[in-house]
């Protein structure tokens, strides 16, 4: 479940907002002036969240070499297309 909670509820609840997240799961979205600032997340999470860039960039570099050699129009319309069948058919 994802909560809310301001700055100052964090520092005055610390300690139940990280069980929270390590016995159940749950995020949460820390605000200062209402404004989101920082978010709690469990461990597992942020390192997946952290891993996010370089999967990214040795995904372009898979495709780039897939597609090495082959016309950019050519190429594109074929990722927007895998891009399309697979938001139809979400997991």
């Amino acid at each position: 479940m994802r909560r809310e909670v301001t700055v100052l509820g964090l520092q005055q609840n610390f300690g139940e907002y990280v069980s929270q997240v390590q016995s159940h799961g749950d995020s949460g979205v820390v605000t200062k002036d209402g404004q989101p600032v920082a978010a709690l997340v469990d461990y597992p999470l942020f390192e997946k969240i952290r891993a996010l860039p370089s999967l990214f960039d040795e995904l372009s570099t898979r495709i780039g070499s897939i597609y090495a050699g082959v016309p950019a129009a050519v190429a594109q319309a074929e990722i927007d297309e895998a891009v399309r069948s697979v938001r139809r058919h979400p997991r």
